[in-house]
């Protein structure tokens, strides 16, 4: 999948100079997925169970493309971008405690931090129609469009998870606690292709001969189905906006 990225990016370097009166864009947008499912959705579960917060996979989706004009109004849009964020948190209503050489998670109790990091990304490789209703000869022009795209990810988890499917019973004068074993996994769906699509409005502003300044809201849309280390979870929710600020560079 690394070779399929690499020459994404290599084509969007090249195209501008094969051709004339085209844009390259460099761009920076802020990225927030929806993190939105049910109960059997692993955005909920780490939420509700762990110290991560929605907050820290929000960030920075760096993003390159090539413009081709078809004519005044209309343009095709070559486009990569890259997000990715990898947190470390810990159980929040559990700590882990060593019982006959194996670790149990422990409500309430007295012990180490349940640790493990949860990763996600993702890398849309997209061609879009870009609309300029205004044609590109004004002092602002604004733009929309949309379009289908492959999108590479990754979900990760790694470290300690409890298993909560095999409860154990553990005697304490105080009465019996129910634990749950924990192990150290490894989990990963990685490098998965599915489509999904975008759409796109913004304006650009000149700030020079052959440049302008392009400002914009962006939104992907794409949700996929794991099928071998979180099977049983329901769709994962990738969808999500990213407010864009960049440059572009005519030709």
């Amino acid at each position: 999948m690394k070779k399929i990225i690499i020459t994404a990016v290599l084509v969007l370097l090249l195209l501008p100079l094969t051709a004339s009166a085209n844009i390259f864009t460099i761009r920076y947008g802020y990225f927030v997925p929806r993190m939105s499912g049910g109960p059997d959705s692993l955005w909920t579960i780490e939420f509700d169970n762990m110290s991560f917060k929605k907050s820290a996979y929000q960030g920075g989706m760096l993003g390159l493309s090539y413009e081709y004009f078809l004519n005044r109004n209309f343009s095709l849009e070559l486009s990569v971008d890259f997000y990715n964020r990898r947190k470390a948190g810990w159980y929040l209503d559990y700590t882990q405690y060593q019982v006959d050489n194996m670790f149990f998670a422990f409500p309430d109790f007295y012990g180490e931090a349940i640790i493990h990091t949860f990763e996600v990304s993702q890398t849309p490789i997209s061609l879009s129609l870009k609309v300029t209703p205004l044609g590109r000869r004004v002092r602002f022009v604004p733009y929309f469009g949309g379009g289908v795209g492959l999108y590479i990810w990754t979900v990760r988890l790694q470290g300690d998870i409890v298993d909560f499917s095999d409860p154990w019973i553990y005697s304490d004068p105080g009465g019996d606690i129910t634990v749950y074993p924990v192990y150290y996994s490894l989990l990963e769906e990685q490098n998965r292709i599915s489509i999904g699509y975008n759409a796109f409005a913004g304006v650009m502003v000149p700030i020079g001969s052959r440049t302008t300044l392009d400002l914009g809201f962006r939104y992907n849309f794409l949700k996929v189905s794991f099928r071998e280390a979180f099977e049983g979870f329901e769709d994962f929710d990738f969808n999500g906006y990213s407010l864009v600020l960049g440059l572009n560079f005519w030709f």
